[in-house]
């Protein structure tokens, strides 16, 4: 025991090593034993073990794995004490405390590790940099040496980058965006201890071309496929001003369909059609109709074949037409309005004529005209004589581009005298110039309507300007002021002004540019849409291209006109500095409009009837088409799942799918076959009340019928229900054909051809036929000469009797052998009639039965051949009976009369087999 045990030292550091359990001596001055050691702190990792009581030797040693990362030193108290005093060891000396510094020595046990899983760099071409990106790493190391990023490294060969000690990305050299627009790098780390990341990052670098202002995201074709509403035309689209701030944007956006129809896609119906849906239908007269059986002057003029269904004449300044009278009133009742859509191009200085009212002799004066002269359009109106003789206005000149643009243009001349108005295009335009003249003299000269020149009667004239040329309507015919380009749509309304809708309606497309903008982008977006224009302005980029993302193109047309559509984009920028400012490039795309599933129209129903001739020449007549049905069907290519013999998976295979659709029709022709309608017996007749009310016309001739106008099948089919046929003088007719065509947008789809053959039932005279019914092979010839083969009328009867044709006599011929086979079979029916009666009683009376029980038959067994025979009886005699009664079922005379001889001849035999083959024993009868 030991006053005060002692440490030889007051401080002891030591220096470990993290990762290791270790254990260090302790030397304790003191001349007793010492007992134990105590260590002072809160949750040291430490304890100290006594190695010798006498010596005071001891370790201090660790309870677990040190770690560096977690704590770099550990700084604890330690005290000594001894046994103490006595068995139960009281009175114990402590000796004082001293202090253990531990310090934890690192080791390289971490990696680096990168602060981000990859980064991204953008450049812009032709230039270098010193930063594109930086890459950064860590180490978990508790030291400096370990714990530093010392160096980074490129691991990608090959590559025009480099990297620094800090993690700078350069390029070598400039870079092209055509040749490599986005590098891959894959960068490492090492720490200050040459330790290696345990992953490398990724480095994507982007390689931008210089910068241009401009619309990106945008698509150089887009494709609209009919029928499916409207189709965004820049869902991504945005404006690139390369940084420069901007002030004031404005966008124009134009839809350039100027090679479509006449100017844009329209409803491809006739002119008349389209006014009437348009709702002035009344009074207008088209001087420029498709051909047809009533309207056949424009028959041999030339068409533009690139308009798909829209008709469209072209004149190439040699050819005109006249207008047959009582087509347009000559003296037109004021106010009148022409409209016309024209086509033209800068030509010759010579005057054009469009429309030319003049007399047809002598004087050569015109009444009224419209005609194109050094691209100015002037209209001529002549008035009529007053009771002053003073100048009025006579020449109405307006100087527009659009005359000679070379453009489709819609021109509308509203006239009340002596006010002219002229629209184009649905804008109003004021006459630069009028002139004045006086009034024509009454004349009683008729007058003459040409088109796309002007008549003129040569005699004692001579005009340098007058060509003799060949006019379509047949003959030889003197015309002047030739008109070279497109016309179509030529109308005159007579009585009445267009009113402004209607012009409208008439001029507007079935296509054109929509923008339906949200409210946040709408109310700083100002815009002045139009169908086939749209001007957008906003005083930044960011609700500009909101709104351009909204823009849509939109073709309300069923079966739209397919093809290219151009698309153009002008922008104009305003910056906030005036110095420089950004400039913005054209945009210019294409869109495509595909090809409309073209649909196909039947037409169905009987085809072949007969009717009585009573009904032929009644007031009523006969409905050629009763049960017309009209279908239009599309054909779609579809995708169907089949499921294969075998497997579970389905297979999609291609199929066909017919579908019934509904759309309007604008004509359907009925035309005569073979010979035309002689209007003296016979005739095509509606009910014209019905006509009127679905606004729509008819036009008649000896060819047929022809109905016009847009209306719904339905509507056309109870139109056609309605057509009869009337033959008042049916004497010399058998048959007569017709057929059905059908077709909508001008003829762009048409039916197929419905052919209906109506035969007529004649009754025969009572007197001929008794006459025809004693002397049937001594009918002659000339007396049914005025009779025909089916389908063939006699034009004239009396002709006819007088010379028989091979055909008459071969069918009087055919009628007497008929009636004579009827007599001949009558007779037949009779005579049969009468044997088979006859049979019956004969039958009967074999069917009776002999009661031969009293009898004895005795029978000659040496007779062989007797017996031999004597079961064939038996068999003979049941055939017989089944004979009999077959012969109550026949009908047919020849084959009662045959089998009528058979049955006796058998009889006879029979009857002579019994007498030889019995013999009766009468010794028992009684007499």
């Amino acid at each position: 025991h030991c006053l005060h045990p002692f440490f030889s030292q007051c401080d002891v550091n030591i220096r470990v090593w993290e990762g290791v359990i270790f254990s260090f001596l302790l030397l304790l001055l003191c001349s007793g034993e010492i007992c134990g050691f105590k260590i002072h702190g809160q949750d040291v990792p430490f304890e100290a073990v006594l190695l010798d009581k006498s010596t005071g030797e001891g370790v201090i040693r660790a309870k677990e794995k040190l770690d560096c990362e977690l704590q770099k030193e550990h700084t604890f108290t330690i005290q000594a004490y001894d046994c103490g005093e006595g068995p139960n060891g009281t009175n114990l000396k402590k000796s004082h405390k001293a202090t253990v510094h531990i310090q934890v020595n690192d080791v390289n046990e971490y990696s680096p590790v990168f602060k981000e899983a990859s980064y991204k760099g953008t450049v812009v071409e032709g230039k270098k940099y010193n930063n594109i990106v930086k890459v950064d790493a860590v180490d978990a190391d508790c030291s400096f040496q370990y714990s530093q990023i010392c160096s980074y490294e490129i691991v990608t060969p090959n590559v025009p980058f480099a990297i620094n000690k800090d993690g700078y990305i350069q390029n070598t050299e400039k870079l092209n965006h055509s040749k490599e627009n986005m590098y891959k790098l894959m960068v490492t780390a090492y720490d200050c201890g040459k330790k290696r990341a345990s992953e490398d990052v990724l480095v994507k670098i982007n390689v931008n071309p210089v910068c241009k202002p401009g619309w990106q995201g945008w698509s150089k074709r887009l494709e609209y496929e009919p029928g499916t509403g409207s189709l965004l035309l820049f869902p991504s689209m945005h404006l690139e001003t390369c940084g420069e701030p901007v002030s004031y944007i404005e966008a124009n956006i134009q839809l350039e369909n100027k090679n479509i129809g006449k100017g844009c896609d329209r409803d491809t119906y006739s002119e008349k059609s389209r006014h009437v849906l348009c709702g002035t239908g009344t009074g207008t007269v088209e001087l420029l109709p498709a051909p047809s059986i009533s309207a056949n002057w424009t028959l041999g003029l030339s068409t533009d074949s690139d308009h798909d269904s829209d008709q469209v004449f072209e004149f190439n300044g040699t050819q005109a037409i006249k207008i047959p009278e009582g087509v347009v009133s000559t003296s037109l009742i004021e106010p009148f309005t022409i409209s016309l859509w024209m086509r033209h191009t800068l030509g010759s200085k010579e005057k054009e004529t469009i429309l030319c009212n003049s007399d047809k002799t002598e004087m050569n004066r015109h009444h009224y005209s419209l005609y194109v002269h050094n691209c100015h359009l002037v209209f001529l109106l002549r008035q009529d004589p007053t009771e002053t003789e003073s100048p009025k206005p006579a020449e109405y000149h307006w100087k527009l581009d659009q005359v000679c643009d070379n453009e489709w243009h819609h021109y509308v001349l509203n006239i009340d005298v002596p006010s002219v108005e002229l629209y184009v295009d649905g804008v109003t335009y004021d006459p630069f110039l009028v002139t004045e003249d006086y009034p024509l003299h009454t004349s009683n000269i008729e007058t003459q309507l040409t088109v796309a020149a002007c008549w003129q009667d040569n005699s004692g004239h001579d005009t340098e300007n007058e060509t003799l040329s060949d006019n379509l309507t047949g003959g030889i015919s003197r015309m002047s002021d030739y008109f070279k380009g497109y016309l179509a749509g030529l109308m005159i309304r007579a009585g009445k002004l267009e009113e402004k809708r209607v012009i409208d309606c008439l001029y507007t497309c079935k296509e054109g540019l929509d923008l339906q903008l949200p409210k946040e982008i709408g109310r700083s977006i100002r815009f002045n849409p139009s169908q086939s224009s749209l001007t957008l302005k906003s005083d930044g980029t960011v609700n500009l291209n909101g709104a351009m993302q909204h823009i849509s193109y939109l073709n309300s047309r069923q079966f739209p006109t397919p093809g290219i559509r151009q698309l153009r984009i002008s922008t104009t920028v305003k910056c906030i500095s005036e110095d420089s400012c950004v400039f913005v490039p054209d945009a210019e795309m294409y869109l495509m409009v595909l090809q409309p599933e073209e649909p196909k129209i039947s037409l169905s129903g009987i085809d072949h009837f007969a009717r009585s001739a009573a009904e032929f020449e009644s007031d009523e007549g006969v409905t050629l088409f009763p049960e017309l049905r009209i279908v239009s069907t599309i054909t779609r290519e579809v995708d169907v799942e089949v499921e294969a013999e075998g497997t579970d998976d389905p297979t999609v295979q291609e199929s066909m799918l017919s579908e019934e659709i509904m759309h309007n029709l604008d004509r359907c022709e009925v035309t005569v076959i073979d010979e035309e309608l002689d209007s003296e017996h016979e005739s095509l007749e509606v009910d014209m009340g019905l006509v009127h009310q679905y606004n729509l016309q008819i036009s008649s001739s000896t060819l047929g019928m022809v109905i016009t106008g847009v209306n719904t099948m339905a509507s056309y089919e109870q139109v056609l229900h309605l057509i009869r046929y009337k033959n008042w003088h049916t004497e010399a007719l058998f048959e007569r054909k017709f057929k059905l065509v059908c077709s909508e947008l001008s003829a762009r789809y048409v039916s197929n051809h419905f052919k209906v053959e109506v035969s007529v039932i004649h009754t025969a005279n009572p007197a001929e036929h008794a006459n025809a019914m004693v002397q049937p092979q001594f009918i002659s010839p000339v007396q049914h000469a005025s009779m025909d083969l089916p389908g063939h009328n006699l034009v004239n009867a009396h002709q006819a009797s007088v010379v028989p044709s091979a055909a008459t006599i071969v069918i009087v011929v055919c009628v007497s052998f008929l009636v004579f086979m009827i007599i001949v079979g009558v007779f037949r029916i009779r005579s049969a009639h009468q044997n088979a009666m006859r049979d019956q009683e004969n039958c009967k009376e074999n069917e009776m039965d002999w009661d031969d029980s009293a009898l004895t038959i005795t029978v000659n067994p040496m007779e062989t051949y007797e017996d031999q025979h004597s079961s064939e009886e038996d068999e003979e005699q049941g055939d017989e009976a089944e004979d009999c009664e077959e012969e109550d079922e026949i009908t047919s005379v020849e084959s009662g009369s045959s089998e009528d001889e058979e049955g006796g001849e058998q009889e006879d035999q029979q009857g002579a087999n019994r007498q030889q083959q019995l013999e009766w024993d009468d010794s028992t009868l009684t007499y």
